[in-house]
């Protein structure tokens, strides 16, 4: 059981027969759920829900999955929403959710959170993203997704556009890619948004075949799968940094022209303008599948993470 009872803080925690075991659960969650079947698993159970930072897709997602499964969810959206807002101190916040609830799933914009909160908890904790530091079940649900489309992920040549210097999902991807053995991945950015060399050891350290390039014509015949990010408006620390960068780089069906029969785009959402809204009824737009797994895989990490899969 090597997701029971323990905290998802990293996706480098994992091996890859620990992710094919979550995948597989996940495989089993959508065949029951479109069975219909009951899946009460969670009944008497409650998640929190404490993000400190905006979210769509990770906190309704982990809610409907909680709710899916016939659990309770606390949910809280902002540190006002707490009493973080009176100056309590977050080990406190923590200790005080820990005695509420059965797993906590957490999200901040700062780097170690989540890790900060699970020496602290006694119940597993979930990093829902920190900072531009990892969001590891985004990753889960990126390599679930590649999956789904192929069958595989061995093999494949991936193209990851955009930023690559502050996305968290990025990170996690790529750390989560080290387990497998993609033919090889482009790294497409312009110099600014290059990734950031802790990122770049450790997955070089861990044998990633990676190209960095500046263009994404140079290289979109090769590719099976292309992961596009937005510019993160949030994570830049200087507003003129952010004017400079914001505009680099859009995806029309223009540039996908000369792609392969089975190419997808991924995206982890919310899209701004880097993908043209034309790409969303062609056949090469994957991400709202890929959103839409998110529910079942985190209904199935839920389950192993609290041990009530067999």
């Amino acid at each position: 059981m090597p997701f029971a009872f323990r905290d998802v803080i990293s996706i480098l925690d994992y091996s890859r027969e620990d992710l094919e075991l979550l995948f597989k659960t996940t495989d089993k969650i959508r065949e029951l759920l479109e069975k219909k079947s009951s899946l009460n698993y969670l009944d008497g159970k409650i998640a929190a829900l404490l993000f400190l930072e905006p979210s769509t897709r990770t906190m309704y997602s982990f809610q409907t999955a909680v709710y899916r499964l016939g659990g309770k969810a606390l949910v809280f959206t902002s540190e006002q929403a707490t009493s973080l807002a009176k100056g309590e101190n977050y080990a406190d916040t923590i200790r005080m959710f820990d005695s509420y609830s059965d797993v906590i799933i957490i999200r901040s914009k700062y780097e170690g959170t989540a890790r900060f909160a699970a020496e602290i908890a006694e119940k597993p904790v979930i990093n829902g993203g920190d900072g531009r530091h990892e969001h590891p079940t985004q990753a889960m649900i990126d390599l679930y997704t590649i999956r789904y489309f192929f069958g595989r992920i061995d093999g494949l040549t991936i193209g990851i556009l955009g930023d690559l210097k502050y996305a968290r999902t990025i990170a996690s991807l790529l750390y989560g890619l080290t387990l497998y053995n993609p033919r090889k991945i482009y790294l497409i950015s312009p110099g600014v948004l290059r990734l950031r060399e802790e990122v770049r050891k450790k997955i070089l350290e861990r044998n990633l075949p990676i190209t960095e390039v500046s263009r994404l014509d140079e290289v979109i015949e090769e590719l099976d799968v292309l992961y596009v990010t937005r510019i993160q408006k949030e994570r830049y620390p200087d507003p003129i940094e952010y004017e400079k960068v914001k505009n680099l780089y859009k995806i029309t069906p223009e540039t996908l022209t000369k792609v392969k029969e089975n190419f997808k785009i991924l995206h982890p959402l919310p899209k701004i303008d880097e993908i043209d809204p034309r790409i969303d009824n062609t056949k090469y737009a994957g991400y709202f599948q890929q959103a839409k797994l998110g529910v079942p895989l985190r209904m199935a990490l839920l389950l192993l993470v609290l041990g009530l899969w067999r």
